[in-house]
């Protein structure tokens, strides 16, 4: 990323340690807080990226930066057998494993605290692999993104789902001006950290999107890099093989 972005600007920790206390802090209301903010587009987002995945037919996969665990459930609703959500915020898989429980998902979904620059799984493991709203969190992108393609089995899926910038007018403007001013005001009204959405702001404002970050998967040794602007270009689904 062309400029580092850390949820406390006076904190003296290292950037994932910052985001693992803020969204320990904000895990509570996060669901219904997000949903509010996307005006619920994001549930159509991640239903294509589950069709993405579904169509390899994969028999495990990974969901990286779970948060509460949608995306992990999702996966395993739509058929596959085995499924590891892995987030750095014990706060967020707490509340996700109480969703798996209540879905009765529990025998195929595991929800575990780890970091995924250094994930706790050997090479070449996992058919599909997939990340929603997480990527532009890690301390370094490139190094997190060389762990994801160690783990993936030759041949396998990798999913990103991230915010991007729209390019074209009047959209641009309008989505500059939501992020700047709104987005933070509702963060502030209904969330316990006030810099939180601030931060998730920010931080999508400064990540490499589209051909860039197509680049960067390149480079770490993907093939088959695509990537696919949802909804005038504020959020982008990028596909990548092994």
């Amino acid at each position: 990323m062309a400029k580092k972005v850390t949820p406390y600007k006076d904190s003296k920790l290292a950037k994932k340690k910052q985001v693992e206390q803020m969204f320990d802090t904000i895990s509570d209301n996060y669901d219904g807080l997000n949903r509010v903010i996307s005006f619920g587009i994001d549930t159509s987002w991640r239903k294509k990226v589950i069709q993405m995945v579904m169509n390899t037919q994969p028999k495990n996969a990974l969901d990286i930066a779970t948060g509460t665990g949608d995306l992990a459930i999702s996966l395993a609703e739509a058929g596959v057998p085995d499924v590891i959500g892995l987030d750095l915020s014990e706060g967020m898989l707490s509340v996700g494993r109480k969703k798996i429980e209540n879905k009765g998902l529990g025998n195929k979904i595991k929800m575990t605290q780890g970091d995924s620059e250094t994930l706790p799984f050997k090479e070449d493991t996992f058919d599909a692999i997939t990340v929603a709203f997480g990527v532009r969190n890690f301390e370094s992108l490139e190094k997190g993104l060389a762990e994801i393609y160690r783990v993936l089995k030759p041949g396998g899926i990798f999913i990103v789902l991230e915010t991007s910038v729209p390019t074209k007018a009047p959209f641009k403007q309008g989505y500059k001006f939501y992020t700047k001013y709104m987005l933070p005001s509702i963060g502030k009204l209904f969330s316990k950290d006030k810099v939180a959405y601030k931060y998730l702001s920010d931080s999508a404002a400064v990540f490499p999107f589209g051909e860039k970050f197509n680049n960067i998967l390149k480079k770490i040794g993907f093939n088959k890099v695509n990537h696919h602007p949802q909804t005038m270009g504020v959020a982008t689904i990028y596909s990548a093989s092994k």
